[in-house]
């Protein structure tokens, strides 16, 4: 009888053992897949972030804080972000009442306002403006002065036509 009870016993631990193996065995291969696709789509993501790194540079190309040789003109004035300080200056023009001075069209639905700006260079600025509705682009030549005052002057521009 105890020789019995130790075999049943011996035959439950034995069982016992082997669930634990394949269960672990099994565990382990879909943790290890887990781990291979996730390795896949880190390494797709990190191709992704350099495209997009690069897709950033290129885009960088035409700024004034990137243009060493555009920036020199202003070292004088001790601007600490000479950019900057010019779209604040395009912006004001904003503050008029009625539609901005620098667009050459007058609002449909509401007055034309400057919202977008990006400043090329030490000349010149791209603007987008609206007026809710209707939108377009300006070509703009701009002075920095040593008073820190700032000239515009547009130089083009463009309405887009509503598609229905």
């Amino acid at each position: 009888m105890k020789s019995r009870i130790f075999l049943y016993l011996f035959l439950f631990t034995a069982l016992l053992v082997l669930f634990q193996y394949v269960t672990a065995r099994n565990m382990q291969k879909a943790l290890n897949s887990d781990v291979s696709r996730l390795q896949e789509q880190t390494e797709k993501m990190e191709d992704s972030i350099k495209t997009l790194n690069l897709k950033v540079l290129d885009m960088q190309y035409f700024t004034l804080e990137n243009n060493d040789d555009a920036l020199a003109y202003y070292d004088h004035l001790n601007l600490e972000n000479p950019s900057r300080y010019i779209e604040d200056k395009l912006l004001e023009t904003n503050e008029r009442k009625g539609d901005n001075p620098l667009i050459p069209y007058e609002g449909m639905e509401s007055d034309f306002k400057i919202n977008k700006i990006k400043v090329l260079n030490h000349k010149w600025i791209l603007a987008d403006f609206s007026d809710g509705k209707y939108w377009g682009e300006l070509l703009i030549k701009y002075e920095l002065k040593d008073d820190l005052s700032v000239d515009f002057t547009m130089l083009d521009h463009l309405l887009y036509t509503r598609s229905n």
